[in-house]
């Protein structure tokens, strides 16, 4: 089963649960991908967007509330998504998401 599709998300940080809406947009060759992650504290581009079957992993850039990378991985089983956010000395954050589309 393909991963594309837009996911409805929610990353357990420190200050609370963010949800977001997270498209991912599989590239031609099926191992690369791009999209965002769009939440509460604006819009983040992915980077390095990799796919391994049914495993995604990417990187971001955080502006707010402070400049940061965060290094993401996630897990898609049919229409859910679970994963985690390291958001480096802060640790890992828990990601779960649902495919709304």
């Amino acid at each position: 089963m393909s991963v594309a599709g837009t996911y409805e998300t929610v990353v357990t940080s420190p200050m609370g649960d963010q949800k977001g809406t997270f498209t991912v947009v599989p590239g031609d060759d099926g191992k690369t991908f791009t999209g965002s992650m769009a939440g509460g504290m604006g819009s983040m581009d992915v980077k390095d967007g990799t796919i391994d079957g049914d495993t995604l992993r990417w990187k971001m850039d955080m502006t707010v509330p402070m400049p940061m990378t965060l290094d993401c991985t996630a897990d898609v089983n049919g229409d859910q998504m679970t994963g985690k956010v390291n958001a480096g000395a802060f640790g890992d954050m828990p990601l779960t998401g649902e495919r709304k589309d």
